[in-house]
């Protein structure tokens, strides 16, 4: 029983690190960005590539996997995944970072569609679906603040280097559980000649007779799923830039602030309870929470941090509320499973890929509209500041050299400051200055990110269209 529980264990730590790794990135992107180069809009690849690969392969890895006994399969997409990991790690370039993710992705799509199968056959089918959709929500939103607190204390190759034995780990149970099957202990009774997982599905038909085999996929959760996706990808990547390249937050301080979105998830089930809501109502409330929230992070009343947390703890709870509701809406009563639990990964990274495609080029234009207003407030307070012509005319030309730096960011202005050297009397009007300019650039950059976030909060209320649709044709 002991090994069982280990074995399920590391599975489902093994379907979390995957699904985590669609946003464990996110608090790391500005501290690649300053090491590899690029742009926003370049580094953002290191998120797209990995959702974009794992939405595409997803069901081929299913397909795949359907035609033989899932173990070889499982332990070969982690182990693709574990050494695609070691790559990302020792990455040197932008491109070559990029194409270990889209290779981590690949090996991922095998390993998640195989856990699936695998967690079934150890725990039964409500579980072991239950388990494996349970930490694929807690891996996604987890896995900023995991990979913030690591590039804080370490480096954003940590990340990479903390998945290696993380899911190395559970190759051999893969391997072993599927020597082992039956694959439930009903079917040892039911089919004590089985020495593989060929009677999979034979199983779940006997435990449920009158569900037929259907490769069609549930369209309205699945489609819920992934504009839900779209929309939570501005809770995740944009609050994590806004927060870090913005407002210029240390990346342990910005994975404490982003932890509220994965603790509200986890209480999210309670609060239904308490309720005693209904799945429907569940997701529409869920859908109306994740927008309102949203709305909440457009529309700030100040550049402050603790002013993000109520707006996170609406999205958490609607997250909470809808992704684990939706995906097992998507998987009940459907067979074969892997190919629905595909067809829920495919979903869910392709809306990554939707808002993220949506929201970035939004965020880089207006950011780019935001620098010459900006430049124009630098160059009025600088004039205005109380210190001497010399003064002020090598402090703008440094401030000038660190705007055009960073062209298309928000500028760090701090070391414009510590290479201007002022004498003791000029501190702190310097001081006071540099203070203010910063105060400035907070107020910019929140309103450069309002647009994202309105369009975000917009994909999330489309994702009741679905919903609401479906309704209407049960009733």
């Amino acid at each position: 029983m002991t090994q069982r529980r280990m074995a399920t264990a590391l599975l489902a730590l093994t379907a979390a690190t995957v699904l985590a790794d669609s946003a464990v990135v996110t608090l790391a992107l500005p501290q690649i960005l300053r090491e590899l180069g690029g742009s926003v809009a370049g580094v953002s690849w290191v998120l797209i590539a990995f959702n974009l690969v794992l939405a595409v392969v997803a069901v081929p890895a299913a397909w795949l996997l359907g035609r033989r006994a899932p173990g070889p399969g499982t332990a070969l997409g982690i182990a693709v995944f574990a050494g695609a990991s070691a790559v990302c790690a020792s990455a040197s370039g932008l491109g070559v970072l990029i194409g270990a993710r889209c290779a981590q992705a690949a090996g991922g799509a095998l390993a998640l569609v195989g856990c699936l199968e695998l967690l079934v056959a150890l725990t039964g089918e409500r579980r072991g679906v239950r388990l494996w959709t349970v930490s694929g929500v807690v891996g996604t939103a987890a896995g900023p603040v995991i990979g913030g607190l690591l590039t804080e204390a370490f480096s954003w190759q940590s990340i990479f280097i903390v998945q290696v034995p993380l899911t190395a780990a559970a190759i051999p149970v893969a391997l072993a559980v599927g020597k082992r099957t039956p694959i439930h202990p009903e079917c040892a009774v039911k089919h004590p000649d089985s020495a593989d997982f060929a009677c999979s599905t034979a199983h779940s038909a006997h435990l449920r007779p009158g569900v037929p085999e259907s490769r069609r996929p549930a369209v309205a959760p699945n489609v819920a799923l992934a504009l839900l996706s779209a929309a939570l990808t501005a809770a995740l990547f944009l609050l994590v830039l806004l927060l870090v390249e913005g407002w210029r937050t240390q990346p342990a301080t910005a994975a404490v602030t982003v932890s509220v979105i994965p603790v509200a998830a986890f209480l999210a089930p309670w609060v239904a309870r308490a309720l005693q809501a209904g799945p429907q109502a569940e997701n529409v409330a869920g859908c109306l929470l994740v927008a309102g929230g949203l709305c909440g992070l457009a529309l700030l009343p100040a550049t402050a941090v603790v002013a993000t947390l109520a707006p996170q703890a609406l999205i958490g709870l609607g997250l909470g509320l809808t992704v684990d509701s939706l995906t097992g809406q998507a998987l009940h009563d459907r067979l074969p499973r892997a190919h629905h639990g595909a067809s829920t990964i495919t979903a869910r990274h392709a809306g990554v890929v939707l808002g993220l495609a949506v929201l970035t080029p939004i965020i880089t234009v207006d950011l780019r509209h935001a620098q010459a207003p900006a430049q124009e407030a630098i160059t009025a307070a600088v004039l205005d500041a109380p210190l001497p012509g010399t003064t002020k005319i090598a402090l703008a030309q440094q401030l000038g050299d660190r705007l055009l730096a960073e062209r298309g960011r928000v500028p760090d202005l701090h070391p414009a400051f510590v290479a201007l050297h002022p004498p003791p009397a000029q501190q702190p009007a310097a001081a006071a200055l540099e203070s203010g300019l910063n105060e400035q650039l907070d107020r910019a950059a929140l309103r450069a990110f309002r647009h994202a976030f309105l369009a975000a909060a917009g994909l999330a209320a489309l994702a009741l269209v679905p919903l609401l649709v479906t309704r209407r044709n049960v009733r």
